[in-house]
């Protein structure tokens, strides 16, 4: 029996279906909505739905999976180049279809709910951060107009506000303080928010024993750790650490030809909060090294770079080693163990 191949443009309310039963060609299109793509999934034979990885298509892949269906996500930007002339729902799903048939094209493994669970704590996290650091740069740009200067350090902010709002003889008007308070105020409430997020995620890394494999890795913390589990998945799709620290960004952009090789700076392609959470990590293990005895050859490696080519490279460097020592315990599933060498 020949396999249908179907591919679908996901939307909020009105879906586009192309079947597929002959490579390279749509031989039906159907326009559906939300209740009858359910009932459309449920009735037919088993086959392969294929998806951009876009908002909903972890949720529907999972749907489709219940039902017996092979479920594919594809890569959006790689499905946009094969999507040819004007821009409409049939003309995604056809350009869905001509991508899947590209075998260099890698497929989104399909997140569980728990790794959304994880993910949307982090997300949440972020956002919470971002608007605290706003909302402390907007007091300190306020009070520079005035001529008061607070020191540098995001926990100095607060208090310091709080004692020029009472003191009565500084120079800020009094309607101002009102605004300044109101401002504190919000940014205790984040402070409070994100603490909040953090204790979940050390609940939920408790429930994972991969990320406490995770954590013993050095430079690698809860953060770092969860996040890897909720946006990574399935570790076992890299064959090698070099391809995982490539996934992240961490290995230098390759322009070659003919026998001549030229590479360049990281490329900077995966997951941008990944590869700064590593990038954080690096730079913590860079000055625990300076202080151990007997550093294990991590340390050892990220202090004799340092030395060659400055602390920057340094750290992305030293990134790029965790990475590899990541991909090494997360696939083999066993803690991290150093190999101690005495410093020189």
């Amino acid at each position: 029996m020949q396999h249908t191949t179907i591919g679908v443009d996901l939307a909020k309310s009105v879906f586009e279906v192309g079947i597929s039963v002959r490579p390279g060609s749509v031989d039906v299109h159907r326009r559906l909505s939300r209740k009858r793509l359910s009932e459309f999934v449920a009735t037919q034979p088993p086959s392969t739905f294929v998806m951009e990885a876009c908002g909903s298509a972890h949720h529907w892949a999972r749907t489709f999976r219940k039902h017996g269906h092979e479920a594919v996500l594809l890569p959006p930007m790689q499905v946009r180049p094969y999507v040819s002339r004007n821009k409409t729902d049939r003309t995604d799903v056809k350009g869905i279809l001509e991508a899947f048939r590209n075998t260099d094209i890698r497929p989104v493994p399909v997140k569980t709910v728990a790794q959304h669970q994880l993910g949307a704590l982090h997300r949440v996290r972020s956002g919470w951060m971002m608007t605290r650091t706003a909302r402390i740069n907007a007091v300190r740009g306020l009070l520079r107009e005035v001529g008061i200067f607070i020191p540098v350090g995001a926990r100095n902010v607060v208090p310091r506000v709080a004692e020029l709002i009472e003191d009565a003889d500084t120079e800020i008007p009094f309607a101002f303080r009102d605004i300044l308070n109101d401002m504190c105020a919000d940014i205790r409430h984040l402070e409070s928010q994100i603490r909040k997020a953090e204790r979940h995620l050390e609940v939920l890394a408790r429930e994972t024993p991969m990320v406490e494999r995770l954590r013993s890795v050095p430079g690698v913390g809860l953060l770092t750790a969860t996040a890897l589990v909720a946006f990574v998945g399935d570790v076992q799709r890299f064959p090698s650490g070099r391809h995982f620290a490539s996934y992240l960004g961490l290995t230098p952009r390759e322009r070659s030809s003919g026998s001549r090789r030229r590479l360049g700076r990281i490329s900077k392609r995966g997951d941008t909060y990944l590869r700064m959470l590593l990038v954080h990590g690096a730079r913590s293990v860079l000055q625990a090294a300076q202080s151990k005895s007997t550093p294990d050859n991590l340390y050892l490696h990220g202090l004799k770079l340092r030395g060659l080519c400055g602390h920057n490279k340094a750290t992305v460097a030293v990134a790029n080693k965790m990475a590899r020592i990541i991909w090494s315990v997360w696939k083999h599933d066993h803690d991290y163990r150093p190999l101690l060498k005495p410093a020189a």
